[in-house]
């Protein structure tokens, strides 16, 4: 693993161990040429479906591009970053249990939506105004009025 520090190649693990979740492998590494230590994560590398755009593109998934979307919506709320990254790593089980190898960004959308309907509201009339891409007033209205009777 390259050194963030002097960028030699070699370093040694110190120290490893599991996240929380269990998801990841947390790891304490010493460069062996300036002996600095840093901190990285291992996630197994998992296959995705393809992710199909409006305009009929596809596109392998991007965790962080969904993080970043997500992190957006959340911004200045009381979502933690942990809370977010729980919510995609969720994501991510269900399109690989759907067993699909292309999902419409849509389902994606409408997954994302459902997920932060029950962390925060205001997160999610943020990311559905941007997903949505309202026209007008008329119908970001109407999306809030739905939200306020369930």
């Amino acid at each position: 693993m390259k050194c963030p520090f002097c960028a030699f190649a070699d370093s040694k693990v110190v120290d490893s161990r599991p996240d929380k979740g269990g998801s990841t492998i947390r790891r304490r590494r010493e460069c062996e040429s300036c002996g600095k230590r840093f901190t990285t994560h291992e996630r197994v590398e998992e296959i995705l479906p393809l992710v199909i755009k409006k305009d009929g593109r596809r596109e392998p998934f991007d965790r962080m591009k969904l993080v970043a979307g997500i992190q957006k919506a959340c911004e200045k709320r009381p979502v933690s970053v942990e809370t977010i990254e729980r919510l995609v790593d969720r994501l991510e089980i269900q399109m690989q249990e759907s067993g699909e190898k292309e999902i419409p960004s849509k389902s994606l959308g409408e997954w994302v939506m459902a997920e932060l309907h029950s962390i925060d509201q205001v997160a999610y009339v943020r990311f559905a105004s941007v997903y949505r891409s309202f026209k007008d007033i008329t119908e970001f209205m109407s999306e809030l009025q739905d939200l306020l009777k369930k």
